[in-house]
This record gives C-alpha cells, structure tokens and sequence, in this order.
C-alpha cells in the first residue's frame, strides 16, 4: 500500500530488433535521468523468461514477476492463469532511496495456452491469451521516497518524477499505452500538489497502521512506522479520518 505509478507500454512491430531498438532509446533517456541506478538491457527467451526458475536473491527475479501477465478463463468467471512471457527485452532503474525499482521494457507471449479446467474433475484445454505484440504492464511505488530518512520529499519529488519523464520519452517513442498516477501528477503536472498529496498519503497510512497496530500490537510490520515522525503523521492521519 502506498502512492504508486501503474503504467503499460505496447509496441506493434512484430521483429525483436525493432523492440530492443526502443527499450535502447528509452534506457538511454534513463541514463540522463538522477536515477540511483539503472541497470543493462537484458534479453531472455523461452524457459530464461519464467521466474519459477529464478531464486529468491536473483537480480531479475522482480523485473521478471512484473514481465508475466494474467488472462481471465472465458468459459470461468473468476478464474484467471498466470502467462509466462516466451520473450523478455527489458531493463531496470532505481529512482532513489525509499522508492521501488521501476522496470520498462516489452515482451512477447504465446497466442495460446493449455489450462486445467475447474470442476470436480480437472480436464485440460487449449484458450488463447490474446496477447499478441510487444507488451509490458509494471508500476513502481514511490511513496515511501518521501520518507525523511531518504531524504523526504525533496527525495520523493526526484523519483516520483524521474519515472514520470521516463513516460514521457515512452509516449514520444509512440510505445505508451497507458498510466495511472495515484499521485495525479501525470495528469496536472502540479509539482506543489503532488508534494500535498503525497503529505496526506502519509498521514493517512500512518493512522491507517497506528489503528492496526491497536489491534495486533507490536507485530505489526509497515514501512510508514519508520517514519522518524510516524507519531506525528499517526495523529494527524487519525483526526482526518
């Protein structure tokens, strides 16, 4: 939970070169960018691109968990499968302290899939994914950026915009399908209140865990509770809700 940047790319061209092409030119606008890091392009194929493979300390293991897709079962509602990508072109960055990896890149998946139906009886069944051409869907949370020990939100701003001007170049590169902002900066490019906004995220999370810490005491475990003004935050979040 926490103020985070939902995003898709798409990318019609059917040859591989084309892709990486891009994710090239996105990766570099990444290079200008005040990311802490930013990471090598990384092409994997076939069984390389399944994190069932990876280990838990594996560098690509959450670039990877973003890479998959889910598709619904149509003759199931409710039912969704998890869809390994069959080719991965795709990078990471790190905006900041505090602040996830932001990952951008394009993948292929299969046109179908075989799946076990439910019932009493497990049958299985060929559907199709209708996945066709070069996708990625991913978000990165910056939240807890604004965190005073990672620098506040001076920290929060840099990396919450730096993922957001990596959009920008996506939209230019004409591979931008679509972007959700809890912060609404894509939207009104508001720089004053997207520092508001992050400020009441803040204070309603921590009166959010200081009300669940109520309940199961000190084994709570939130990344707002290390806020070194977490008591402050927790009492004003507490009066507005």
């Amino acid at each position: 939970m926490g103020l985070t940047i939902h995003y898709s790319l798409r990318a019609s061209t059917k040859s591989p070169r084309q892709a990486m092409a891009m994710i090239t030119k996105l990766r570099s606008r990444a290079l200008d960018l005040p990311f802490k890091e930013v990471g090598e392009i990384s092409e994997l194929c076939g069984g390389d691109c399944n994190v069932d493979q990876r280990g838990q300390d594996d560098p690509l293991r959450w670039l990877l968990i973003q890479a998959a897709e889910s598709v619904e079962d149509p003759q199931h509602k409710g039912y969704s499968y998890h869809v390994t990508p069959t080719h991965v072109i795709a990078f990471t960055t790190w905006p900041g302290e505090g602040c996830e990896q932001a990952n951008f890149g394009l993948c292929r998946f299969p046109s179908q899939m075989e799946v076990q139906t439910p019932g009493r009886r497990w049958h299985p069944r060929t559907i199709r994914t209708g996945l066709s051409g070069w996708r990625w869907g991913s978000f990165c949370k910056t939240q807890y950026a604004s965190n005073a020990r990672c620098g506040g939100v001076q920290n929060f701003l840099r990396c919450h915009l730096s993922v957001i001007r990596m959009l920008d170049h996506a939209r230019e590169l004409g591979i931008l399908a679509h972007v959700s902002d809890e912060g609404d900066y894509w939207e009104k490019r508001d720089i004053e209140a997207l520092a508001r906004e992050v400020g009441e995220w803040n204070e309603h999370l921590a009166g959010l865990a200081g009300e669940l810490k109520d309940l199961v005491g000190d084994q709570l475990v939130a990344a707002i509770a290390r806020y070194p003004d977490f008591e402050h935050l927790e009492a004003a979040g507490r009066r507005k809700d």
